[in-house]
């Protein structure tokens, strides 16, 4: 008798090479086409709704797929490093035995409150998030990991607490200035107006988004067979040991090596809102921890080196998804073919009924966000198409900008060309499956969210202040 192999889903880098392929034959399926491309009175380049042209056909040779994934590595070689450093500054820290020591203490003390642990902990990501990306937590999520394993949860558990969290503060848009502010300027709406419905937003996806998750949180405590990455966890080297007894004792050593990574955290974190760092000097920062740390841990110069070597090494995985995935744009950006379809999904936007429209925007930005993943980007693309489109159907403009940061936002934990989901995910030796079967459920449930409150906020004409 023949026996039926079991299906298997490909391994990330397959994953995401396929949505390369893919990017490819769209260009030579999906007609070229370009909008005209004007500088606003804020300096914005926007494209000009009015004027848009269907142009000679710039397929891409698939021969070429190997020289963009090159190119998109020399593009995003910044967050490459970052990733990079960090693995071998966390590396560091986990050989110190400092981490360690310290998730024990705190899972001794958290473990039976995972009902106020977790939302905590989300709502810290949640905050830093309004205004930051969520991909400067990739070199944290290691750490949330092994917290997460070390009181009984699963590895997709640490990981949502930062994506999760992150996701309620950026794609809310409360104050976020790479997404809401542009939005606004090219909306022509006074900066961080309609901030009150935002953090009413806000509020709404973090209460329902931690029920979700302490829910999932503490059934996988109940029965740790049920989780997606049950076997994988199981020899994961995040485990770090074979219980809390086995972490370690906090001694002096250990304690500064922990506020060595606190005051790195917070000078990156700080120095990216006060002074505008962005991965160069969060790259840099994480060269001096892993040295700091190297010293304060007593380690003679070749075991530092050999300890951040090691830690680099394990990074080289998430280092190669997120230079794989960056390629997929510039593919669709040379077929000149994310226009066009801009251009098609505004057009069928005049069709939905008045009721709908908002969160028919919210659709239609999810589905432009698979091919233009800049959060800039997009609002340069979509916001003049939007403006002129909210207010002939009688849609606020400020309900237009919060459906661009819904759609911009939520989706970027689902998709396998996101830098922020892939990167932590890879970093913490997540298949790309076993998270989508966590997260479809999540993802569905924003989308509700999203609807009900973009519905209400037609209802109230949500305005300008």
């Amino acid at each position: 008798m023949s026996t039926k192999k079991k299906f298997r889903v490909p391994h990330s880098f397959m994953i995401v090479f396929s949505i390369i392929i893919a990017a490819v034959l769209l260009t030579w399926i999906i007609p070229a086409g370009e909008y005209v491309r004007v500088e606003n009175a804020d300096g914005i380049k926007v494209i000009d709704p009015t004027q848009f042209n269907y142009i000679a056909r710039t397929p891409v040779n698939p021969l070429l797929i190997p020289m963009y994934i090159v190119k998109a590595f020399i593009k995003r070689v910044d967050i490459m490093l970052v990733i990079l450093f960090s693995g071998g500054a966390f590396h560091m820290l986990t050989q110190s035995g400092a981490l360690q020591a310290v998730i024990a203490k705190l899972a001794k003390k958290f473990s039976n409150n995972l009902y106020v642990f977790i939302p905590i902990l989300t709502l810290m990501f949640g905050l830093i998030c309004t205004t930051q990306a969520v991909n400067m937590f990739i070199a944290f999520a290691p750490v949330m990991v092994m917290l997460a394993l070390a009181i009984g949860l699963d590895s997709i558990t640490g990981a949502a607490i930062i994506l999760l969290g992150g996701a309620i503060g950026f794609s809310t848009g409360t104050l976020n200035p790479s997404t809401t502010v542009v939005a606004q300027k090219i909306a022509e709406l006074p900066l961080y107006s309609g901030i009150g419905y935002r953090w009413v937003c806000f509020a709404v996806y973090y209460v329902i988004t931690n029920i979700f998750l302490v829910r999932y949180a503490l059934k996988i405590k109940k029965d740790p067979t049920k989780s997606p990455m049950y076997d994988l966890d199981q020899n994961s080297e995040l485990r770090a040991g074979g219980g809390l007894k086995d972490f370690g004792t906090i001694d002096t050593r250990k304690v500064l090596n922990i506020i060595a990574l606190v005051v790195s955290l917070g000078v990156v974190i700080y120095g990216s809102i006060k002074f505008g760092w962005d991965m160069p000097e969060m790259a840099a920062m994480f060269i001096w921890l892993a040295i700091v740390v190297g010293i304060i841990s007593g380690f003679d110069s070749d075991t530092i080196c050999k300890n951040f070597l090691e830690g680099c090494k394990k990074m080289m995985s998430a280092m190669i998804i997120i230079g794989l995935a960056q390629s997929i744009s510039a593919i669709m950006s040379d077929g000149k073919i994310i226009d066009t379809v801009v251009h098609s999904l505004a057009g069928g936007l005049g069709s939905v009924p008045t009721l709908l429209q908002a969160p028919a925007m919210l659709i239609a930005n999810t589905i432009i966000n698979v091919f233009l993943t800049s959060g800039s980007g997009q609002a340069a693309a979509v916001m003049p198409i939007l403006v002129p489109l909210s207010d002939l159907i009688g849609v606020t403009r400020q309900t237009a900008v919060l459906a661009f940061n819904f759609g911009d936002g939520f989706c970027n934990y689902i998709l396998p060309t996101s830098t922020a989901l892939m990167g932590i995910i890879s970093a913490c030796n997540i298949p790309y499956d076993r998270w989508m079967r966590f997260m479809w459920k999540m993802f569905a449930i924003w989308l509700v969210v999203g609807t009900v409150m973009l519905v209400i906020a037609q209802l109230i004409n949500y305005g300008p202040m």
